[in-house]
């Protein structure tokens, strides 16, 4: 039907991932004890309308869909989506749909603003720079939110370990030691997506007399890096406990979600 446009089915795609998110929390609340299957099918269900989208997208154009924001972000959020389906189907990461469902929801729900899909005569390939970093500035976002969660993941295990052991054994979720790679790991992932997003956004146009390191958005930005810098180096290389690092990891997220807003409203760069 001409009327289902690919945007209709990314519309679709978030819905199956707000329907995944929902479940997720059920299975957070359950300790993991329960069945995935339920929520590894409604993020299929997600992915299988993300492709479609994707290929109406691209037919559409006759070229690969990254030519503005919107298909840049659509086109980075079926890959973590499709790599969590694979990952997914490994015993030991049957969880990993948990923690990725609500970043493909939430960053879906930015991609269907209006004003990151702008249409014209043909793609528009200008805003290459600006797409790549807002896109991985996004993606850094997502993976700390992972990490955060993965972290909290950690914390509960460590406790039950502690307090409640028959819990503990029931749980389906990973060992400690796991979880404590897996927050390390998508850390650091958060930590190269936002570098590679700030060294792209020192590379675009400007207005004269808007300095990039004096934007009161680019230096929230340099320091988020250098707090997830530090986290990373004094788990690796000084001996900082996991329980501590992980405790750092949960809190440099709540800072990100609560101080963004506020940041991005007073930027000149992000409003010129």
């Amino acid at each position: 039907m001409i009327w289902f446009t690919d945007r209709h089915c990314f519309l679709l795609a978030v819905t199956f991932y707000g329907l995944s998110t929902l479940y997720s929390v059920f299975l957070w609340r359950k300790g993991f004890r329960r069945d995935e299957w339920v929520n590894y099918f409604l993020l299929s269900a997600g992915v299988v309308m993300h492709t479609l989208a994707m290929l109406k997208r691209g037919m559409t154009l006759h070229s690969c869909p990254v030519n503005n924001l919107y298909e840049a972000t659509t086109f980075l959020l079926w890959a973590l989506g499709m790599a969590s389906l694979v990952y997914a189907l490994l015993p030991r990461f049957k969880f990993l749909g948990a923690f990725t469902a609500p970043v493909l929801f939430t960053v879906g729900m930015f991609a269907l603003m209006p004003s990151l899909d702008p249409h014209g005569l043909k793609p528009e390939f200008s805003g290459a720079l600006r797409s790549i970093h807002a896109a991985t500035i996004l993606q850094a976002y997502g993976a700390f939110g992972l990490a955060a969660v993965a972290a909290v993941m950690f914390l509960m295990q460590q406790h039950d370990l502690k307090f409640h052991k028959l819990r503990a054994m029931l749980t389906l979720l990973p060992s400690i030691q796991r979880l404590e790679l897996i927050t390390l790991r998508l850390a650091c992932v958060g930590l190269g997506l936002l570098t590679v997003g700030l060294v792209a956004g020192e590379q675009m146009p400007r207005h004269e007399g808007k300095p990039y390191f004096t934007d009161p958005k680019v230096v929230w930005s340099a320091l988020l890096w250098l707090v997830y810098l530090e986290l990373i180096v004094a788990r690796l290389f000084l001996g900082r406990s996991t329980r501590r690092f992980t405790f750092g990891v949960i809190i440099a997220f709540v800072f990100l979600l609560l101080t963004f807003g506020i940041t991005n409203y007073y930027s000149g760069l992000h409003h010129s």
